[in-house]
């Protein structure tokens, strides 16, 4: 809030004026009262603001999807809606454990979201529903026992530029265990919150 001075005048005649007569500064008539800009207009021109910003946002930063199938319960169901960050990765690398979206290798015009298992140069191997990574079996809380599977995949080296995916319901998911490893240039956006419904709402991790 904007603060007035009591007495304008007294605060003027204080200094000389240009000319060295500090007797005229006092003559001088006082500045005109502000005009503000009616309550309607600012709060049009806030909603506009908002509008232009929320565009921007989800253009170039965010875009809604809906989830379709349930290869990646429990934390994703069937029919979800969720935002997806489709900056974050022209700045960030990509990162085991990360929910992607990506074009589906033998149709783009499908897309596809799983999780990131393997990430360029690594050695993989799935023994009896076991991922193995460079030597280490991994402890992966975000498949529930009655989730997994007992299928194996014998040892790769994930190509440069390329992504091992695979669902959190491994028993129905068809994944790089069937398609193999993604390219880079296909994977579009990072899952990273759930939206709809309200009782799946949260960050996707």
């Amino acid at each position: 809030m904007e603060t007035v001075p009591n007495n304008p005048n007294q605060i003027a005649s204080s200094a000389p004026d240009r000319v060295g007569n500090p007797g005229l500064a006092g003559l001088n008539p006082p500045p005109a009262p502000v005009q503000k800009t009616g309550g309607l207009g600012l709060w049009l021109r806030d909603l506009l603001i908002s509008a232009v910003a929320s565009v921007l946002i989800i253009t170039f930063l965010y875009q809604p999807v809906r989830v379709e199938g349930t290869s990646m319960l429990p934390r994703l169901e069937d029919r979800d809606r969720l935002f997806i960050n489709k900056f974050v990765y022209h700045v960030s690398a990509i990162e085991r454990g990360d929910v992607v979206v990506f074009h589906y290798p033998r149709d783009p015009e499908k897309s596809y979201i799983k999780r990131v298992i393997a990430l360029p140069g690594d050695r993989l191997r799935i023994d009896h529903g076991v991922v193995w990574l460079n030597g280490k079996r991994q402890l992966e809380s975000y498949v529930p026992p009655e989730y997994r599977d007992t299928r194996s995949m014998a040892e790769m080296v994930v190509p440069t530029d390329a992504y091992f995916m695979m669902g959190d319901h491994r028993s129905i998911s068809s994944d790089s265990r069937e398609f193999g490893p993604v390219e880079r240039t296909l994977i579009y956006g990072k899952a990273v919150f759930v939206y709809w419904p309200t009782r799946d709402a949260g960050v996707v991790r």
